[in-house]
């Protein structure tokens, strides 16, 4: 088997996943500021577990994969698998951001932006824009909870730092 058939196959799988704002903030992430698509990834990760599994004022996205919203009861399915405890829903998804965040500090990766080594000025001066561009990526659309310039614009900045 040739090198070529694995990575159409990874690409393939990738494009059918809808992978959701996270991905969308990072592609933005990566190309402004030159950061590797995993470290924006885990960035901004955590992030965007607690902006999914917010269910005040939720909404389905424009593309929903299901009928009611679900982000909560997977991230607490997902947190329950891993042992991290909590009684309610909502305890167990802030649980399984920590565990994101704990695991990105084991792994030695930069937990901010401002970590990374991203200009501050550069950044905060075109915060707008990349929310704005992560708005339009493809893999916006598919985020269980839809998602508006600002809700992104604040993803961006409690990232920063």
């Amino acid at each position: 088997m040739s090198t070529v058939a694995p990575v159409t196959m990874a690409g393939m799988a990738f494009a059918n996943a809808f992978l959701r704002i996270c991905h969308s903030l990072a592609h933005k992430l990566g190309a402004r500021f030159h950061l590797a698509h995993g470290v924006a990834n885990a960035i901004v990760l955590p992030h965007v577990i607690r902006f999914n599994a917010d269910e005040a004022g939720h909404r389905l996205s424009a593309f929903p994969c299901y009928d009611r919203p679900q982000a909560q009861e997977r991230y607490s399915r997902a947190a329950d698998a891993l042992g991290l405890g909590g009684i309610t829903t909502a305890e167990k998804c802030e649980r399984l951001a920590v565990a994101v965040e704990r695991l990105r500090d084991q792994l030695c990766m930069p937990g901010s932006l401002k970590a990374a080594g991203v200009d501050e000025s550069a950044f905060w001066a075109c915060v707008d824009q990349l929310a704005e561009q992560a708005f339009d990526d493809q893999c916006t659309g598919a985020n269980p909870r839809a998602s508006l310039i600002a809700d992104l614009t604040a993803i961006y900045q409690r990232a920063w730092g």
